[in-house]
């Protein structure tokens, strides 16, 4: 597993001759730039290598006319504690996930750990130490956003008051506790709400023992900020009840790679048709039954892009800049003042696309050939994805 360093020790980076910047903003997806400048892990610059200040680089990196695009977000997974998955029994999934281009990670509730606490001291005493546990270590560097309680019957607004004092910014997938009717999720929600804690509801047919079907109605009803795994986690509503999902409600759409295929697809030129792609998130929802994908998010942006007939810079702002607004993080975007998380990446070797872009238009996955995290170089030439055309060379 790489060693975790401090942002502090990454000092200045300049990444230069960039070949396609993806800004990770649905407005404005391309930039005309070739330059990135960071400190410390920030972003200072972004723009043409003549404008910028490039003297007395800790770090220079040549993106040999590659693509760089903000670090993927995966919108939603299950993490336990460390980088172990008892519902796999796996080892180093998230810094193998970081090999996939994934960055940053949000958690949808630590519900597949051994002997779960469902009274609501253990719940509130397991989300702030996994809240506490993930600030303190990212695997491969990978910032792990956990302690997502799992709502329960009989909480009141006092819960949610001290967990948002304790740091807790997360609800677990509402439905997959014993809180299922919508009038009572829509409660704890709203509670939440007032002290700042996201939600995300549970969309679809049950997925661990103890969950269940969770309709549209019950989601209309609830009106939690995150309308989770839209498609499915596994199985979806019908495509005509997630339609109407998109149309009736205003919050997030988030599509995942262990969902129905065909309905995200659906999901996603629904938001197209309304006039909404910024509300598009996407996720893995794993580690789950299917097992844990490193490439999963980069399988989501080939699917839609491809399948779903939607242009794969756009798709790429699902994975980075719409999650990061949504979920207000400091990354996602490439711009000043956001966080120095990239993933560096080409067509892969002998794809029929004549460029990254082309590539993932007709379904490949691209060849990563560098992730940088707070403006640290955490992998090179990836272990997971196919082998880039070409790669970038950090050159001192």
């Amino acid at each position: 597993m790489a060693e975790v360093q401090s942002s502090e020790s990454a000092g200045k980076v300049v990444i230069r001759n960039i070949g396609l910047l993806l800004s990770g903003d649905i407005d404005q997806p391309i930039l005309d730039a070739d330059t990135i400048v960071s400190v410390d892990g920030i972003i200072t610059a972004v723009g043409k290598e003549k404008d910028c200040d490039i003297s007395h680089a800790k770090t220079v990196i040549d993106a040999r006319k590659t693509c760089i695009a903000p670090g993927l977000i995966d919108s939603h997974v299950h993490p336990v504690f460390g980088d172990w998955t008892p519902r796999q029994n796996q080892l180093g999934w998230i810094e193998s996930t970081m090999h996939g281009g994934v960055t940053t990670m949000i958690s949808a509730g630590e519900v597949h750990l051994p002997g779960r606490p469902k009274d609501i001291v253990g719940l509130k005493a397991l989300a702030i130490t996994a809240q506490r546990a993930f600030d303190n270590f990212r695997p491969g560097g990978v910032k792990v956003l956990a302690g997502a309680p799992v709502i329960e019957k009989g909480m009141v607004e006092q819960d949610f008051k001290e967990l948002a004092e304790a740091g807790v910014t997360l609800l677990g997938e509402v439905g997959l506790g014993s809180v299922k009717a919508g009038e009572e999720a829509q409660r704890m929600v709203a509670w939440a709400r007032k002290y700042g804690i996201q939600s995300t509801i549970h969309t679809g047919g049950p997925s661990i023992p103890g969950s269940g079907l969770i309709d549209k109605d019950v989601v209309l009803e609830a009106d939690a900020d995150i309308i989770g795994h839209i498609n499915g986690g596994h199985t979806s509503l019908s495509e005509q009840h997630v339609c109407e999902l998109c149309e009736k409600s205003s919050r997030g759409i988030e599509i995942v790679h262990n969902g129905n295929e065909k309905i995200a697809i659906a999901a996603a030129q629904a938001a197209i048709a309304l006039k909404c792609p910024h509300r598009v998130i996407l996720g893995t929802d794993g580690p789950a039954g299917s097992g844990v994908q490193p490439l999963g998010m980069l399988r989501m942006i080939a699917l839609l892009s491809s399948l779903g007939n939607i242009a794969p810079e756009l798709v790429l702002c699902f994975a980075t800049g719409n999650t990061a607004k949504m979920r207000q993080l400091n990354c996602g975007l490439i711009e000043p003042g956001r966080s120095a998380d990239f993933v560096i990446m080409d067509r892969a070797q002998h794809t029929a696309g004549r460029d990254l872009l082309e590539s993932l238009s007709l379904g490949d996955i691209p060849g990563i050939g560098m992730v940088i995290i707070d403006g640290i170089v955490r992998c090179c030439r990836s272990r997971n994805t196919p082998p880039a055309t070409e790669i970038p060379h950090v050159i001192n």
